[in-house]
């Protein structure tokens, strides 16, 4: 009986937003899809569609968050998250004092 063989996954990539928008601007050109764009830089079409996706939200042609709306919900997230940290240590150690006082 064969095994089959699991395929290594791609090492995540991370690209400049000037490579993104070359991108973006090759597939708006309408000379290639985006399909094509994809395979020519060994991209996958899922991000470059997304990136296009963004771009158009960007420009105000398609309704959404922005990316500075994205990226400032992702801080008030993270700042939400560590202020709730704060307030359960803030009442951990109220009920611990709470306990030595008795």
């Amino acid at each position: 009986m064969e095994t089959m063989e699991r395929k290594k996954p791609r090492p995540r990539r991370s690209f400049t937003p000037e490579f993104k928008a070359d991108i973006v601007e090759r597939c708006r050109a309408g000379d290639r899809s985006i399909a094509q764009v994809a395979k020519d830089f060994e991209l996958t079409e899922t991000a470059v569609r997304s990136w296009v996706k963004q771009a158009e939200v960007d420009a105000g042609e398609r309704d959404g968050l922005s990316t500075e709306e994205r990226q400032e919900l992702a801080r008030l997230k993270r700042e939400n998250k560590r202020l709730r940290e704060d307030v359960e240590i803030l009442k951990r150690a109220t009920a611990f004092f709470a306990e030595e006082t008795r």
